[in-house]
């Protein structure tokens, strides 16, 4: 599954996610990209965009993009806190579909 990473989202975590393939936002090139442009960005290359940011899916309409919205919800985003979420985030991405929101909480 090709994932996006947040400019929030540790981009060490990509090293617990081996079966994926995983770039994040600062690779691509689009560093302080409003929510709404990188959502359609990342949609025209990703399935998933991970993120830290719990107020993104109402802030954004989901149901027009054709990928899914992860949230981390952790203690802090740096990744001794993300990394306890990992095996709920490979679960959640067997399942996951396009145009909806996950919520994984520590």
């Amino acid at each position: 599954m090709r994932l996006l990473l947040d400019e929030s989202v540790p981009a060490r975590l990509r090293r617990h996610l081996p079966s994926h393939s995983v770039r994040t936002v600062v690779e691509m090139g689009w560093s302080g990209v409003k929510n709404g442009d990188l959502l359609r960005l990342a949609a025209a290359s990703f399935d998933v965009f991970i993120t830290v940011d719990k107020n993104l899916p109402y802030q954004q309409s989901l149901a027009t993009l054709p990928l899914a919205v992860i949230v981390l919800d952790a203690q802090s985003n740096d990744l001794p806190a993300l990394l306890p979420l990992v095996p709920k985030l490979e679960t959640s991405l067997r399942n996951v579909q396009p145009r909806t929101y996950v919520l994984i909480e520590a």
